[in-house]
């Protein structure tokens, strides 16, 4: 079963399957109203989302304008369903209290993304700073009617799909923890009513909304572990009701504004605007894309960026992607290594179309697939196909500054052809002792004459290759699958998961 879910996931990007989720939501909400179950009208429902809508397209629309700036659609439409399940829908058409209200937030949640931004970063969640500001200038609040006993099972199982694909569930968990112990703080003493009053808190409040949906929006989130633990166990502290300052009280969307400053303060700031310089064949179906940028980019090799590319009609997978830095820090320009299908999304078929002079948008610099500061360590590095990337990034990087450090690479590709980076990895090998075993997994078509070896990556390969696998610490990086089977493998060898370092980013497709 969770090998058909991970494969589900891992056909569609994060922001699509957030719009689809918020999506269900939605229609689920429609036919409860129908039937009963929520005491609303259904064709309300669909006028309230219509209302919405429309204002943030259009709004939205006369900001990218005004601004410069692409128009990214997905999150247009992820932002309004939000709203509409927080925003109780209208008694009639001509409801003037809902008209004011809807249309204030949808306004000042598509306006925030570019009036409220430093350095072309956004510093709140949009849904929820729009809600913030209804409060507090119409003195009128979101009512969070999609927290209900009825939709509870319905957002547990998206937001549970949510989170396995964005792989945040030390955010979520924080968050939960944090949250559900300072609720229940002042009821410790009622022992008897705990149970009761846990499962009201999850099945009635907007806790279960909050943590799946609008805390882990990727563009407001810390991008090391340890700062997302701490954002969610913040958020989940401000989330408590009796928590307030002063008179000021704390309610769920401003709890998740204060925790948007904590994550802008520790967070990279920038937003970059690329320039194709060049594209360079690299291997078959993979070109390395060279861009010049705006500003200088700070980053540690094996990091990587969300990439935006705004172009007609994209497909299901959307018009983001997350690529690993491909150059290091010594070099000018930013590199990216792509690998291009046969049938390709249309956000790689328009990167492959993209000619010197195109531009594409950088944000969101994230991972700790970083190399260790002990240099000591002795590494092992596992590459699959374009997986390669980090790694061409922290061999570089080696090489800029001429650290020798015990590093194997084994890098794993179909056939011959399809080996990206050689000249760097072979300069390695002469100047900083680098080991490298080029392995091909289709036997049929291994060249005459071939020094590497053939196969793919598998305990009789490692302890061959490695012989003194127990004192390495290794980094797996390549497909979701790839890299969860290295990782069982090294496992079963006896290798201490806190040796293992996996390359992740969201949205891998």
């Amino acid at each position: 079963m969770l090998r058909w879910i991970d494969k589900f996931l891992n056909g569609i990007t994060m922001y699509r399957l957030t719009l689809y989720v918020l999506a269900a939501f939605f229609l689920v909400a429609v036919l409860f109203a129908a039937f009963g179950v929520l005491s609303m009208s259904p064709l309300m429902l669909l006028f309230s989302l219509l209302f919405i809508t429309v204002l943030c397209w259009a709004t939205n629309t006369f900001f990218s304008l005004s601004f410069g700036a692409p128009t990214n659609v997905e999150s247009v439409y992820i932002t309004a369903f939000i709203l509409v399940l927080l925003i109780s829908p209208p008694a009639s058409v001509g409801d003037g209290q809902y008209l004011e209200l809807a249309c204030w937030a949808s306004i000042w949640a598509m306006a925030s993304k570019y009036i409220i931004a430093i350095r072309r970063k956004h510093l709140f969640n949009p849904a929820a700073f729009a809600v913030a500001l209804t409060a507090l200038t119409l003195n009128q609040s979101a009512s969070w009617w999609v927290a209900t006993s009825a939709m509870a099972p319905f957002i547990f199982v998206g937001g549970l799909l949510m989170t396995r694909k964005i792989q945040r569930f030390d955010l979520v968990v924080s968050f939960f923890v944090v949250a559900l112990l300072a609720i229940l703080l002042p009821h410790l003493a009622d022992t008897p009513s705990l149970g009761r009053l846990t499962r009201n808190v999850l099945a009635n409040t907007p806790l279960l909304f909050f943590a799946f949906i609008m805390l882990t929006e990727p563009l407001t989130l810390p991008p090391q572990r340890l700062l997302r633990v701490v954002y969610g166990a913040l958020t989940g502290l401000l989330f408590a009701p009796w928590i307030h300052l002063g008179s000021f009280t704390f309610t769920p969307e401003l709890a998740l504004v204060a925790g948007n400053v904590f994550s802008y303060l520790v967070s990279p700031k920038q937003k970059l605007f690329l320039t194709l310089k060049q594209k360079i064949p690299m291997a078959q179906d993979i070109y390395e894309f060279v861009f010049s940028s705006d500003r200088l980019l700070r980053f540690m090799p094996g990091q990587y960026l969300e990439w935006t590319l705004g172009h007609a009609r994209p497909d299901t997978r959307g018009n983001r992607r997350y690529f690993t830095i491909s150059s290091s820090p010594a070099e000018s320009d930013i590199a990216v290594g792509v690998r291009f299908y046969p049938q390709s999304s249309t956000f790689k078929q328009n990167l492959l179309a993209m000619e010197p002079g195109g531009t594409i948008i950088a944000s969101q610099l994230a991972g700790e697939f970083i190399l260790p500061k002990d240099t000591t360590k002795k590494l092992v590095f596992m590459a699959g196909g374009i997986g390669i990337t980090p790694f061409r990034s922290m061999v570089q990087d080696l090489l800029d500054r001429s650290e020798a450090r015990s590093v194997t690479l084994l890098y794993s590709n179909r056939t011959a052809s399809e080996i990206a980076y050689r000249e760097v990895f072979a300069e390695a090998e002469k100047r900083l002792r680098l080991k490298v075993i080029y392995t091909l997994t289709d036997q049929k078509a291994v060249p005459t004459g071939w020094q590497g070896a053939v196969g793919r990556i598998d305990e009789q390969m490692i302890r061959r290759e490695v012989p003194d696998f127990a004192d390495r610490y290794f980094f797996i990086s390549g497909t979701r699958a790839m890299v969860l089977a290295f990782a069982d493998t090294l496992q079963r060898m006896g290798v201490s998961p806190s040796r293992i370092r996996q390359d992740f980013f969201p949205g891998f497709v």
